[in-house]
């Protein structure tokens, strides 16, 4: 599975809902700013250009772009560092303010049934699609999630 993958699977709606809450603020804290303007293709890069660039985005998505799949995919995360840190929490992940060692034993935490629970845990408390995209997201990086995970309605 590849990050074009999630977004994908979690459907247009569910992007829409991702593009909306990315924070310009973050990305300039992070240094991010510059290099999204750039690879979106954003002579301007704010919250309804964003939005604007959404049919765009997710053909390239269709096209499989995984340069743009990572690079958003940090967008999307900075942007909600609060739920991060809150799942992991949950999970038992050491982390410091959100973020792990590459080296970290993530997989070993990640035990069946482990978004599941995370999704009911937190549900209520975070947006539903940033949710989403980060227990599939962290399924992805911990390299044991092969199907994205959309809880039952």
């Amino acid at each position: 599975m590849q990050l074009t993958d999630i977004f994908l699977r979690l459907g247009t709606e569910h992007f829409e809902q991702l593009l909306r809450t990315v924070s310009i603020g973050r990305l300039k804290t992070y240094k991010l700013y510059e290099r999204m303007k750039l690879r979106l293709h954003l002579n301007k890069l704010n919250s309804e250009t964003l939005r604007h660039s959404a049919p765009r985005l997710w053909k390239r998505f269709e096209e499989q772009d995984e340069v743009l799949a990572t690079e958003l995919s940090q967008c999307i995360l900075i942007s909600h560092m609060d739920m991060i840190k809150a799942a992991l929490d949950h999970l038992g992940i050491e982390h410091e303010d959100g973020f792990f060692s590459k080296d970290a034993e993530v997989a070993g935490h990640l035990t069946e049934g482990w978004q599941a629970r995370t999704w009911e845990a937190l549900k209520g408390t975070h947006p539903p699609s940033a949710l989403l995209f980060y227990i599939n997201h962290l399924g992805f990086e911990a390299g044991n999630s092969t199907e994205v995970f959309l809880p039952a309605a």
